[in-house]
């Protein structure tokens, strides 16, 4: 798949616009991309592109106090970003389209879905087009656990690593050699 454009990138993220989940993206702008995601938390930071970003808290009280808010773990030195990698691990290209639908479910649980078999050859291409934005060679990073790598996302996920406040959140760094994504979502108990 070729690179998306403006208004499929777009399109592909309204997946998750009526979830609690924050999808954007930013310019890689240090040798350590765990650096760069302090940028991705922060509610004022615009996509690379100038494309649109899901962000269901913007212009919201929480937001507004506290941009980085619900993320808790802030990578802003050397030290706070290896501890945020510590809580993700490397998950291969081929894993990255069905957590990208994981995480636009209720629950964050493919199997919760209903319906999902009707709806899931539409919500994988969508996850396609954010893959598609990311050439071979990016890496991908998810808070799900040591055995990140071997998860089928299509199954329940049973643990995860919160970066947030909430008890739950599961998500994904997307890692290239100019940009570097995230699509994140929260459960709010």
């Amino acid at each position: 798949m070729s690179q998306p454009d403006e208004q499929s990138w777009s399109e592909a993220l309204g997946m998750y616009a009526r979830k609690y989940t924050i999808a954007k993206v930013v310019s890689r702008d240090h040798e350590d991309w765990a650096l760069d995601v302090l940028s991705l938390m922060h509610s004022g930071t615009p996509d690379a592109r100038g494309w649109y970003a899901n962000d269901p808290l913007a212009g919201e009280f929480e937001r507004v106090d506290d941009p980085y808010y619900p993320f808790a773990l802030l990578p802003k030195d050397a030290a706070a970003a290896d501890h945020l990698r510590g809580r993700v691990n490397e998950i291969p290209r081929s894993s990255v389209v069905r957590l990208l639908v994981a995480v636009s479910t209720p629950w964050i649980n493919v199997e919760k879905e209903q319906d999902f078999e009707l709806r899931r050859e539409g919500l994988e291409e969508k996850a396609r087009v954010i893959l598609s934005r990311f050439p071979e060679g990016s890496c991908f990073y998810a808070n799900t656990g040591r055995r990140s790598k071997e998860m089928d996302y299509y199954q329940r996920i049973s643990g995860c690593a919160t970066i947030s406040r909430h008890a739950w959140d599961v998500g994904l760094f997307l890692v290239s050699a100019t940009e570097v994504g995230m699509v994140w979502s929260f459960i709010n108990w």
